[in-house]
């Protein structure tokens, strides 16, 4: 079953690159940003090295054919030169068309991380070296810091801990433009992933 449902995001993975390459844009490049040799561009993913190339994605070195490469294929397909515009920052509901993912999304991609926040609070540099991030100096909550899934994917999560009151919680936001990069359901995609990883750092 699983190797089957693997088959299938992979033929979706090579459909979006066969689109892709299909009419390369000249400015791929910077518009990713990615490092180009030949028809091969890298950049970083979801806290790992990762490649594209006409036939594939590999991140971390291993050739990717679950959902993580459909939303790295999805991001290449869409990419453009705006650059990102980091404020206003907007909750996920902010976004047009969210309203359909919105359960979804509080559920695997905030409320996930509740269990965590301690850990995340004690491996905080270690979670912001891997996603290229940096803290959020200013922002509201116990602690704050921007990770960086996709080079214009930043994500910007505010934890408050545990007190006498209320269990510790975690809110996760997007850039002002951060739709021009990604469909609204690839946002939530991308945001339930970026979690999962904050997670097996913070266990870790």
């Amino acid at each position: 079953m699983r190797q089957h449902m693997d088959d299938k995001l992979l033929k979706i993975q090579l459909a979006y690159l066969k689109e892709l390459y299909r009419h390369l844009p000249e400015d791929l490049e910077q518009s990713l940003p990615a490092i180009r040799e030949n028809d091969v561009f890298t950049f970083k993913a979801f806290g790992e090295p990762c490649s594209i190339w006409p036939k594939g994605i590999t991140l971390g070195c291993e050739p990717l054919t679950g959902p993580e490469g459909i939303l790295i294929a999805l991001y290449a397909r869409n990419a453009r030169r705006e650059p990102v515009r980091h404020n206003p920052l907007k909750s996920f509901k902010e976004i047009k068309g969210s309203m359909p993912y919105q359960g979804a999304f509080t559920i695997r991609s905030e409320k996930s991380l509740a269990p965590f926040v301690s850990g995340i609070q004690h491996c905080k540099k270690r979670i912001i070296d891997t996603f290229d991030g940096h803290e959020n100096e200013g922002a509201p909550g116990d602690f704050s810091f921007a990770v960086y899934p996709l080079p214009k994917i930043p994500l910007y999560y505010v934890f408050y801990c545990a007190d006498d009151e209320f269990p510790a919680s975690g809110t996760c936001l997007f850039a002002a433009n951060a739709e021009l990069f990604l469909p609204v359901d690839g946002l939530a995609d991308v945001a339930e992933y970026t979690a999962k990883k904050i997670i097996e750092i913070a266990t870790s």
